[in-house]
């Protein structure tokens, strides 16, 4: 099964559409306006939805949030439910929604981050009046150093080991990650302003989730925890029994950031926002990231940091084809087949978790 893992986005895409189209799925496609892949083809987000007209229930699964994620991800919403078939398994009232490669440039140029440097994931915010990340201020001239025409990865890690040393992991990881607004050329930046992909999304939302009475979202990430692990983290929704009912459909493993049971911090911004406010206060949304785990902190963030240096310096048609990507992939999609094996395995699980916590759901059920 870990050939469901693709070489790259183009690829991605086409197993995805045919997989889609075997499986009877409703397609609906997105261009991203200005911009083309490494490869010279349209970047696309797509959706592909299968059963009722009208669902009562709706699991949603989202992949390539942060694009060179999205190989993970896609694998496991094309390889497990569309060719195994998981996604037919759903009950009745109930339909599975897969949106395929959120940031579809970033998936393309093996980067995080969108066309415009932005991360999706932290995006979702009032641009007006954003939230503010003064303890990113601190860290931002150590992770992205000004002025540096070469890229040392042994002086970074040494001054990322220092900056370590002196907050502590988990400071430093809640300065780093929880979303900024001020540094465009900075790690975690959430932008001036909503992007394409969240207004994307937001369409989707509107159209093709808001009617839906019960949401399970899945957003499909990873980077964070232990290897090979998928964490279900806890993101919504908004009803008083929110965060019972994902505890009852994903067990012990689940965990909650604002809580500190999580690998991720708090952050701000994040997809699951757009579907609750989508849904309003009629609909019930039970919401996880899916996160799973790479490699340790510190080498998640000095690929992160050496990719930001890699772009800032040169263009994105040179920078995909530098050996540095080989940090940035092996940061965010591991090449081995036992944490491939490991990675399916596990979101076969939770994307039956998922279905059988929509199935238990009673009509009219308002918690």
């Amino acid at each position: 099964m870990t050939d469901a893992f693709p070489s790259d986005y183009a690829e991605a895409r086409a197993d995805f559409l045919r997989a889609a189209e075997a499986a009877g799925a409703r397609l609906r496609t997105y261009t991203l306006p200005g911009h083309r892949g490494p490869d010279g083809d349209e970047l696309r987000v797509d959706t592909a939805y299968t059963g009722p007209a009208d669902p009562e229930k709706l699991l949603v699964t989202v992949s390539g949030t942060h694009g060179i994620e999205g190989f993970c991800g896609s694998a496991c919403q094309t390889g497990i439910l569309l060719r195994e078939g998981l996604a037919r398994t759903a009950g009745p009232r109930t339909g599975v929604l897969l949106v395929h490669a959120l940031n579809p440039y970033g998936f393309a140029y093996l980067r995080r981050v969108n066309e415009e440097e932005v991360d999706l994931n932290r995006n979702f915010v009032d641009h007006d009046d954003p939230p503010h990340n003064d303890a990113y201020d601190a860290v931002h001239a150590t992770l992205v150093p000004p002025g540096s025409a070469a890229f040392s990865p042994s002086a970074l890690v040494a001054d990322l080991a220092a900056l370590r040393d002196r907050l502590g992991p988990q400071t430093l990881q809640e300065a780093v990650t929880r979303g900024q607004y001020r540094h465009a050329d900075g790690l975690f930046y959430g932008g001036l302003r909503p992007t394409w992909s969240r207004r994307v999304f937001e369409v989707v939302v509107a159209e093709q989730i808001a009617g839906a009475a019960h949401v399970a979202y899945i957003d499909l990430h990873t980077g964070l925890g232990e290897r090979g692990v998928g964490e279900p983290i806890f993101r919504g929704g908004r009803d008083a029994d929110a965060h019972a009912r994902a505890r009852r459909w994903y067990g012990d493993a689940l965990t909650a950031s604002e809580l500190g049971t999580s690998s991720s911090t708090p952050i701000v911004g994040n997809t699951a926002t757009a579907v609750a406010d989508g849904l309003g206060p009629v609909g019930r949304l039970t919401a996880i990231t899916l996160e799973f785990g790479t490699l340790p902190g510190p080498e998640v963030l000095l690929a992160l940091c050496a990719d930001a240096w890699l772009h800032r310096h040169h263009t994105p048609a040179e920078a995909v084809r530098s050996e540095l990507k080989q940090l940035i992939r092996e940061a965010f999609c591991p090449a081995d087949a036992a944490w491939r094996e490991q990675v399916l395995r596990r979101a076969r699980e939770v994307f039956g978790q998922a279905l059988a916590g929509l199935a238990d759901v009673k009509p009219g059920y308002a918690g």
